[in-house]
């Protein structure tokens, strides 16, 4: 591809903050728009050349040939535009996102990709520009690619498979957009700095979630007491060392479910004799902990309330499969952490 920003490039990242930034006094410091709840990618066009890119690193062009068509006849012949690609459904008498739709578009057969491609298009949501003709715009600020970006993609073009984020600059609608648009499935809001240029893989923006949640790498599984299916799976968060951690586990599931995860995880299993020790349980001293390791492959989105040590504190909530994230991307450094305060402030007296 001939563009001033080729692939692979690391998408530029949000922190987790607990509230809506404020807006300082005079000129206004940020942009707030909904958190998207899809695959994050970046789309490059050179022509009639188009990748789409995930934020792994991995083309997902073959999983959305819609978007692929969308990007050749609705982008300029050369842009690099950063979004979320998303199925939009009609649920309840509204269009909502879907999620499971979405995953499902994650599939080896072509034949697969095609029927869903037909009977579940997805859209992609743009909300940055990177690259525009042979302008590298990852130096600018942000309000220079906003502008970019609404130049990049036309707004209103009945049909179009390629869409543009909402923004705004007052702190009190990016409140309210926290939650009325919760209704619509999105995941919350996000704020960038005007002034803020485009940084890849670093977390230069904010995110505000409805729920505490983490993307984990699944590390093995502990069979059911009964001897049956799936008694939990153990996750993992890689650390700044690259070493990755286990941070708890997930276990609320129901006897079939157990079932077929069990059988899910067998096929990734390590050696079919391998078992690794557990930790010394303080409670029940006869349980082992023993558990069986499988291979890092899969990716669990859970919410949790609590860290502590650099684990979670109770056990968590499985909510869904993230097949988008690689299992490297699961590191500390996607979590909400809490001020930290000494106990004795929190004393009277003291």
């Amino acid at each position: 591809m001939d563009l001033p920003v080729t692939p692979p490039v690391q998408p530029m990242l949000a922190k987790a903050v607990t509230a809506v930034p404020a807006q300082p006094d005079g000129e206004p410091e940020w942009s707030y728009e909904p958190k998207w709840d899809g695959f994050r990618a970046i789309v490059f066009r050179d022509g009639d050349d188009v990748e789409i890119v995930s934020r792994g690193g991995k083309d997902l062009a073959r999983y959305f040939p819609e978007i692929v068509e969308a990007a050749r006849t609705e982008l300029p012949d050369k842009a690099v535009v950063d979004g979320e690609v998303c199925v939009p459904r009609e649920i309840g008498g509204v269009q909502r996102l879907d999620w499971d739709s979405l995953s499902q578009r994650i599939h080896p057969a072509a034949s697969r990709i095609a029927k869903l491609a037909e009977e579940t298009p997805a859209a992609f949501i743009g909300f940055d520009a990177l690259a525009l003709g042979d302008r590298d715009l990852t130096g600018e600020p942000f309000s220079v690619r906003r502008a970019a970006l609404l130049e990049a993609i036309p707004v209103g073009s009945p049909g179009a498979r390629l869409l543009i984020s909402r923004v705004t600059h007052d702190a009190q609608q990016a409140q309210d957009w926290f939650t009325a648009f919760e209704g619509a499935g999105l995941d919350g809001v996000v704020a960038k700095r005007l002034a803020g240029a485009y940084v890849p893989g670093k977390r230069e923006m904010l995110k505000i979630k409805h729920k505490r949640t983490a993307d984990c790498v699944v590390l093995g599984y502990r069979v059911h007491k009964s001897g049956t299916g799936l008694g939990s799976m153990l996750l993992g968060l890689y650390g700044d060392d690259g070493e990755v951690r286990m941070v708890g586990g997930s276990s609320a599931f129901s006897d079939t479910r157990r079932v077929e995860l069990q059988q899910q995880f067998e096929q990734l299993r390590l050696g079919p004799d391998q078992v690794a020790p557990g930790e010394v349980n303080r409670w029940r001293s006869s349980a082992t902990g023993e558990w069986i390791p499988i291979r890092r492959e899969l990716v669990a989105e859970v919410a949790y309330d609590q860290m502590e040590n650099q684990r979670f504190r109770h056990t968590v909530k499985f909510l869904r499969w993230r097949p988008d994230r690689d299992p490297e991307s699961c590191t500390y450094d996607q979590l909400e952490v809490p001020l930290t305060y000494d106990v004795y402030d929190v004393l009277e007296g003291t």
